[in-house]
């Protein structure tokens, strides 16, 4: 991911070996709707900065192409924009004459109202059937492009692209479908080669290196210390897909079905046997975001054995007090409003699901409050300080005392998003929802 950092001797390595473009993801939704939702990265502009640098002097100096893909963490506009504006610095202080293009993904609702009223958006599982409504709601909405296009700006001359939201695999893929090479391996290899060294036996090496041919393609580290095996390429079709032999584009769906995974040496891997189905129908995927409320937060740390060996009581009883001073103080009923309690240290990520047994020897409590408005959510979240501070089990005869990690206790979160969009809308031309625009930079002289 572009900001998340990488050696930079991988990338030396990988011109040395004969690369013949570089292709790497900016962005995803794995960190929530946020950064859709408020158009905001994720990484910090120095992170990002100094990645590009380093990516884009390789580029010049090799004279291939870089991709990147989904700018600014959501792929909106705005993220485009952001990477665009860094990019153009970068190559007028390097002395750097480059064409870039800049792919925009955004979607207009009413535009996308009246593809649903033509029936051409359909709902993916577990999604029912979309309401204009909820177009309407969205803050951002941005449409999920395959290779074209970015095969599209390679082709009218960029050297640069930067595209918005973007199948991981599309990245990839673009130039060497533009190169005539066969989809199956093609589509295969930028499946693997997506997140860089997971697909290796080490996960925090660089990039990886494919080599595509007309039979299937190689797969190598660019970190000389690491190494592919057939199990570690192969066990990357199982990561963030629902099905490890077949896994959609916009354009089809990769099958792995009959592909085979032979080691070349200790560090390279040679597959075979990938193919890619075409889709009777193009379709882009649809992702979107909207303002669900506003949140406060608050903690506390409870290390009270007692507490401790009787927390999940207490949780409850957290909430049904908590519940009956709101009604009585704000005058709010529990529909108004949404309490989320979570137990770090006991249960906060498995739940009832968790095996251990037994009382931690401490617990830190979240308190997170979902509101209308941020007035309220921190109103509640203020009420409920004495409780989490000194609320004592139905069989203690003292008060306990716990420990907030800060003053004051209550942290304004701002603006909740979510998710909306799991959809795909059918599409005339693979290019028809996106807008490209050219720019050559000139070098300071």
């Amino acid at each position: 991911m572009l900001g998340g950092g990488f050696p930079p001797e991988t990338i030396e390595r990988g011109l040395v070996r004969g690369a013949d473009v570089i292709a790497i993801d900016g962005g995803s939704t794995d960190s929530g709707p946020f950064y859709l939702g408020a158009a905001t990265p994720k990484t910090t502009r120095a992170q990002v900065e100094w990645d590009l640098r380093i990516l884009l002097k390789a580029a010049a100096d090799a004279r291939i192409p870089l991709i990147v893909g989904s700018c600014g963490t959501g792929g909106t506009d705005a993220g485009v924009d952001w990477i665009a504006g860094i990019t153009e610095e970068i190559l007028a202080a390097e002395g750097l004459a480059l064409t870039v293009a800049a792919i925009y993904s955004e979607q207009k609702a009413s535009a996308l109202v009246e593809h649903l009223a033509a029936g051409a958006i359909h709902p993916l599982p577990p999604h029912g059937d979309l309401e204009a409504t909820t177009l309407e709601s969205c803050t951002r909405i941005v449409g999920m492009m395959g290779h074209e296009p970015i095969e599209a700006a390679l082709r009218g001359g960029a050297q640069v692209v930067l595209a918005g939201r973007a199948t991981d695999t599309a990245v990839a893929a673009a130039y060497p479908l533009m190169r005539d090479m066969p989809a199956g391996p093609t589509w295969h290899a930028a499946k693997i080669v997506e997140c860089g060294g997971q697909c290796t036996t080490d996960p925090r090496a660089g990039g990886v290196l494919a080599t595509i041919d007309s039979d299937g393609f190689t797969i190598e580290p660019l970190d000389p210390a690491a190494s592919c095996t057939p199990a570690s390429v192969a066990a990357h079709m199982l990561y963030e897909t629902a099905d490890p032999f077949r896994m959609r584009e916009p354009a089809g769906t990769i099958d792995v079905t009959g592909a085979t995974y032979r080691a070349v040496d200790e560090r390279t891997v040679r597959v075979e046997g990938s193919a890619f189905d075409p889709a009777p129908q193009h379709t882009i995927k649809l992702e979107g975001a909207r303002i669900s409320g506003y949140e406060t937060m608050s903690f506390t740390a409870i290390r009270d054995p007692h507490i401790l060996a009787n927390i999940e009581e207490w949780a409850a009883l957290l909430r049904q007090v908590l519940g009956e001073w709101v009604t009585r103080t704000l005058y709010l009923e529990p529909d108004a409003y949404a309490l989320d309690i979570r137990l770090y240290g006991h249960n906060a990520v498995l739940g009832e699901h968790d095996p251990a047994t037994g009382p931690a020897r401490e617990v830190a409590v979240m308190l997170l409050v979902h509101a209308s408005d941020q007035a309220t959510a921190t109103a509640i979240a203020t009420v409920a300080n004495p409780l989490m501070l000194h609320l004592p089990t139905a069989d203690m005869a003292y008060l306990p005392s716990t420990a907030f990690p800060f003053s004051p206790a209550e942290t304004e979160r701002g603006p909740a998003y979510e998710f909306v969009l799991n959809h795909v809308v059918d599409v005339e031309g693979p290019t028809d929802l996106f807008r490209t625009e050219y720019r050559k930079a000139v070098a300071d002289a």
